[in-house]
């Protein structure tokens, strides 16, 4: 090859090395800028996830707070958020959190709802000394402010917290924890539920006043109502009776039975009187459509008492009883009338409390015995949880005092 043709070649190398040189400076440069950019979306967006959890414990800590941050410097970058009352009636709130982190912004959004007893499938303050033993399966959320009482190998399936610990009856005794276990953990009932749910009630609801004893029974879409056992009923739609769907009776005793169509709380309360603000259960109280068979359903009953809530001594009851309810018992609990000297069933057949939803209650209320003079009396219970109740709540039902939160939205 002649000197001319390896110059030709020489050169050729070095522009093709000039060019390889200069793409790979655009692909570094390329790459860098890749990096920045994405390590600048990712100081956002932890900056944003920061506001909005910051925010999130605000509002646990005071359920007031909207406040917000303007312009807060965080890590390098800025916050802004913003707290909205999306649902004045069910207090739903959404936070907003921007952040900006050099030319980079991320938006973080977060929706909450208010607690509501509802969720438990089990809830006491005190337990009364009445255990949990082997056979028994809880279904659903349970706390207890007390000792968990458990004897045997009791199941519980849903996530179990105290605040004070575990007693067992022996040292063999193995409870089966499937939801977990946390203890240390405080949830008390707040003094005014009962009133609270008295005033959604008189906003746009239904109260009875002056009156010793209501007796209430739906018949599907509709609410019957008298105030004496031979007393005339009057019949009513519920939905133009209590257009919010809370009916309360005011310094009264309550009687519930019928068939629930629609979403309803019912409440009774106590102005101290002897016997009042007591809801008895005088036969089955349950939904139109069966969310067992229909998961669907929307029908839904709250049932709200400043003290007791009892199963009625009645022939109607006799055999047992089925209710698909949320029961809080304020000041008191959920029980059996008559429950240590009651033979119910018969035929030989033991008779069940069925339950479908969950029990909120001060003081856990006996509802049967097992021996004794008597024998066996009372109910065996088949309680199952109502696991729609993890996401929605009956009408006003008493709220815990804190936020969930229900949605977490990144953009």
């Amino acid at each position: 090859m002649g000197g001319k043709a390896i110059l030709y070649v020489v050169v050729g190398f070095g522009i093709i090395f000039t060019l390889m040189s200069f793409k790979l400076g655009q692909v570094s440069a390329i790459t860098t800028g890749n990096f920045i950019g994405y390590y600048n979306v990712t100081k956002a967006h932890n900056i944003a996830v920061s506001g909005a959890n910051m925010a999130a414990n605000a509002i646990f800590l005071d359920s007031t707070w909207t406040s917000g941050y303007n312009n807060l410097s965080f890590d390098g970058g800025t916050i802004n958020v913003n707290v909205q009352t999306l649902d004045p009636v069910r207090n739903i709130r959404q936070i907003t959190s921007t952040a900006t982190y050099n030319d980079s912004d991320y938006v973080v959004k977060v929706t909450l709802q208010p607690s509501q007893f509802s969720k438990f499938g089990y809830y006491s303050v005190y337990e009364n000394g009445i255990y949990f033993v082997t056979g028994d399966t809880v279904w659903g959320p349970l706390h207890t402010q007390d000792y968990l009482y458990v004897s045997g190998s009791p199941v519980f399936n849903g996530k179990v917290t105290t605040l004070k610990g575990i007693s067992k009856y022996n040292r063999r005794d193995k409870p089966i924890f499937n939801g977990g276990y946390q203890q240390g953990v405080s949830l008390t009932i707040p003094p005014t539920s009962t009133s609270t749910l008295e005033t959604s009630a008189n906003s746009n609801g239904h109260t009875f006043t002056g009156h010793d004893t209501v007796y209430l029974t739906f018949a599907n879409d509709s609410v019957r109502y008298k105030y004496t056992y031979n007393g005339t009923q009057t019949s009513v739609l519920t939905s133009s009776f209590a257009p919010n769907g809370t009916i309360f009776a005011d310094n009264a005793v309550l009687r519930l039975q019928g068939t629930v169509q629609g979403q309803v709380t019912v409440g009774a309360s106590s102005s101290g009187s002897s016997g009042k603000g007591t809801i008895y259960l005088d036969g089955d109280i349950t939904y139109k459509t069966d969310p067992l068979t229909n998961p669907s359903s929307t029908d839904l009953l709250g049932i709200v008492a400043q003290n007791n809530v009892y199963i009625t001594h009645n022939t109607a009851n006799q055999d047992g009883i089925n209710i698909d309810a949320a029961i809080f018992a304020q000041n008191g609990g959920f029980g059996a009338q008559d429950y240590d000297t009651w033979v119910t069933g018969s035929g030989g057949n033991p008779a069940y409390i069925h339950l479908l939803g969950g029990v909120t209650q001060y003081t856990r209320l006996p509802v049967g015995t097992f021996g004794g003079w008597y024998g066996m009396t009372g109910f065996y219970k088949d309680y199952r949880y109502d696991n729609r109740f993890m996401a929605v709540a009956p009408p006003n039902y008493p709220a815990t005092g804190g936020f969930e939160i229900i949605s977490w939205y990144e953009q």
